[in-house]
């Protein structure tokens, strides 16, 4: 945290803000009005309170549940990520919890199916907005995001195997028809964050060079990950090659390729997909 300038905290504070008053639009004026379950625990926050609601006769605003399980879920990992993005995440939450209570609902659709791809787009645009500037929409993502850092690899997909189950008993409480939309709401919502947040997904940088000085030099001065180095011999004119191995994260994959052609402007350069990510790998912390 003592790293980080004011001007920093400004851009975090706005990107937050933005992305609590996007994620609340997308509570106010689509899930809520079209009956449509959203995702994590702002979902699990709308099914307990309908639930109450229903069966008990008892009528609790689900923003007051939302913000009292982010708060407990924050409690628990506060110690194993990092403590401005626990704080940041916290405050997005109290600002959703704040909007979503005040925003007034605007009728912009009366097709369910739209409400359903449309809220959900908008919703996973919101959380993307916090997850990509250091902070989260907590809940899950709090979850989430301890376990990628553990594990090195994306959870998203068992974030949606969650919510899969958050649908099932809604749909067994509340009718099938409102699971489905909800599905195509988280969908599209899980989708989004998936394609914007690359934190957890990586890529494998292969760099063949006659410069590998220059180039590992170039590198590691601007970007902490390690480079493996491979003898290796031209097949057309047979001439002595390098070839330099590394794994980044997604999001640094230009900013190496980058810093690659600065040590040589003739490197051959190859990028894939990396699916996981195992053993001795630096992650660069969360603040």
């Amino acid at each position: 945290m003592k790293n980080i300038s004011s001007k920093q905290l400004l851009q975090m504070s706005f990107w937050v803000l933005l992305s609590a008053i996007t994620q609340a639009f997308s509570l106010t004026s689509f899930s809520v009005p079209s009956g449509i379950y959203p995702s994590g625990i702002s979902g699990l926050s709308r099914l307990l309170s309908d639930i109450l609601k229903t069966y008990f006769n008892y009528d609790l605003p689900y923003f007051y549940l939302y913000l009292v399980i982010n708060v407990i879920l924050a409690i628990i990992v506060f110690r194993h990520i990092g403590k401005l993005f626990t704080i940041f995440s916290l405050v997005q939450t109290v600002l959703v919890s704040l909007f979503a209570s005040k925003f007034q609902a605007l009728h912009i659709l009366d097709d369910r199916l739209l409400m359903a791809l449309f809220g959900g787009l908008i919703n996973g645009f919101g959380v993307s907005l916090a997850l990509t500037n250091g902070a989260s929409s907590g809940g899950t993502d709090f979850l989430s995001v301890y376990f990628s850092n553990k594990f090195h690899r994306s959870m998203w997909d068992y974030v949606f195997a969650f919510n899969s189950t958050l649908i099932f008993v809604s749909g067994l409480l509340f009718g099938w028809e409102t699971a489905a939309y909800s599905m195509i709401f988280q969908y599209t919502s899980n989708l989004i964050v998936n394609r914007m947040h690359t934190r957890y997904t990586h890529q494998a940088i292969i760099i063949v060079t006659r410069k590998p000085d220059e180039v590992i030099n170039s590198i590691l001065t601007n970007v902490r990950h390690g480079i493996t180095r491979i003898s290796a011999k031209g097949g057309y004119k047979g001439d002595d090659e390098t070839m330099l191995y590394t794994v980044v994260n997604t999001f640094q994959t230009a900013e190496v390729v980058k810093y690659a052609l600065e040590g040589d402007d003739k490197a051959f350069i190859e990028t894939r997909d990396s699916k996981a990510v195992y053993g001795n790998y630096y992650q660069k912390p969360l603040d």
